[in-house]
């Protein structure tokens, strides 16, 4: 079987990896450079098992950035495109979906299309209308960055939607391709319609984003309290109900899905009541406010940055809690410096960066971290940061 996927982030490349283990896959992306990257057995993004996969060359999977050699005679379309959330209009940004679908049903109209970028709810029965010759499901991925084909591997539900009950026997293929890459047996499936896969994906997320939030909360409340947050998190957490994960605080919640999807769940509620889901919004963004004035509060002469990335094993600068953090302490006219060893630039949003640690601690009176480093063991008593459990 010839498979085609669309978009070499996350989702895409550990798919693609994940299928090319049984069929033939093309991976197909606008970024030259990515694709060669695959093409040359090295992974474009940071995560261990992609990268042993790929070092292997498997035959099996190829990547290209020509529409004609990735779309016609494809038997299977994913499409993994990013959907960047727009604050303007409130909505994601579908374009590069309907750039894929454009290019399907002009090259290749009967094959199955499957997407698996993150969307709005209602996106999926609204593009079937405008593309009645292509069978398009939609299917929600559940992965953690630097994780994914782990994830894959080892997915917690399976979940196909279709906005067609016609097209049932669709789903269930699409669904047993996944259960068949994966190395679990027992991985629940869920067939349902495609509205209510995309709510699904977006709940899930938000939940999780409720979730950090809540905790980091507890954690304000603690630390204004000048109480023992370890103390409260232990016991709050030995509840069953309540259990001990997701529960590290933080200077908010970031990366690739849940600012985005929390906004976007948020936008779909439009006239419908609800107080939860803007709380949640406005939430992460009351947090990076308290932990700027927690930063200030203690008069640091030079205050310097420990990373980017949103956790620890990431590569992804975008929508991190840190950079916000940064921002908005730059603005006040703080002193800053940034460690940042994947940087080759000497600024970042007019930031000195610098690749040199021991400079940097040296440098600094005050270091922030949002994830804390056995790298900062010997200055810890100059970081602020509220990973409570330090691990690395």
């Amino acid at each position: 079987m010839r498979i085609t996927v669309a978009g070499v982030g996350y989702v895409g490349l550990s798919l693609a990896c994940l299928l090319s283990k049984h069929h033939d896959v093309t991976a197909i992306d606008i970024d030259a450079r990515r694709v060669a990257s695959i093409n040359e057995g090295l992974s474009p993004i940071k995560d261990e098992l992609i990268e042993a996969y790929l070092s292997n060359k498997p035959a099996t999977l190829s990547a290209t950035t020509d529409p004609q050699a990735a779309y016609v005679d494809t038997d299977l379309v994913i499409v993994a495109t990013p959907t960047n959330y727009d604050d303007m209009t409130h909505h994601f940004d579908t374009s590069s979906i309907e750039s894929v679908l454009d290019l399907t049903v002009k090259l290749n109209p009967n094959a199955l299309v499957v997407i698996k970028s993150t969307i709005p709810v209602g996106y999926t029965a609204h593009i079937a209308s405008q593309y009645p010759r292509l069978r398009i499901l939609f299917s929600p991925e559940f992965l953690r960055e630097g994780h994914a084909l782990d994830d894959n591997l080892h997915p917690t539900r399976i979940v196909v939607g279709t906005s067609d009950p016609a097209k049932r026997d669709d789903a269930e293929f699409f669904a047993q391709l996944l259960a068949e890459g994966s190395e679990d047996t027992d991985t629940p499936v869920l067939i349902t319609g495609a509205t209510e896969a995309e709510a699904i994906k977006l709940f899930a997320n938000t939940y999780l984003a409720l979730r950090i939030s809540y905790f980091n909360e507890l954690d304000t409340y603690a630390e204004s309290k000048e109480l023992d947050t370890k103390q409260i998190l232990e016991g709050v957490c030995l509840d069953p109900r309540i259990g001990n994960h997701y529960n590290n605080p933080s200077f908010g919640y970031g990366g690739y899905c849940l600012p985005k999807d929390s906004k976007q769940l948020l936008a779909n509620y439009e006239d419908i009541p609800q107080d939860l889901m803007r709380a949640i919004v406005d939430s992460n963004a009351t947090r990076k406010t308290f932990i700027v004035n927690r930063i200030l509060a203690k008069h640091p002469k030079k205050i310097g940055a420990y990373r980017l990335a949103m956790k620890a094993g990431s590569d992804n600068f975008r929508q991190s809690s840190i950079v916000d953090i940064i921002d908005e302490l730059h603005a006040s006219g703080a002193q800053l410096v940034i460690y940042e060893p994947t940087l080759n630039n000497d600024q970042f949003h007019g930031i000195p960066v610098t690749q040199d640690l021991t400079h940097f601690k040296d440098s600094c009176d005050l270091i922030i971290a949002n994830r804390f480093s056995r790298e900062l063991t010997d200055v810890e008593s100059k970081v602020y940061t509220r990973d409570l459990w330090h691990t690395d």
